[in-house]
């Protein structure tokens, strides 16, 4: 159960860090948080 609670957090630390650092403005930081809880959702399905 460990485990599975750090891969989870390292997912969304990356998350995080790509959306920090991939955005210029308030609409592309919005497109790239819906684009990660998209992908977050379609790995819990």
């Amino acid at each position: 159960m460990r485990n599975w609670k750090n891969c989870v957090g390292l997912a969304l630390l990356g998350a995080i860090v790509l959306v920090v650092a991939g955005c210029n403005t308030v609409e592309g930081a919005g497109k790239d948080i819906e684009k990660g809880g998209e992908a977050i959702q379609r790995a819990a399905d």
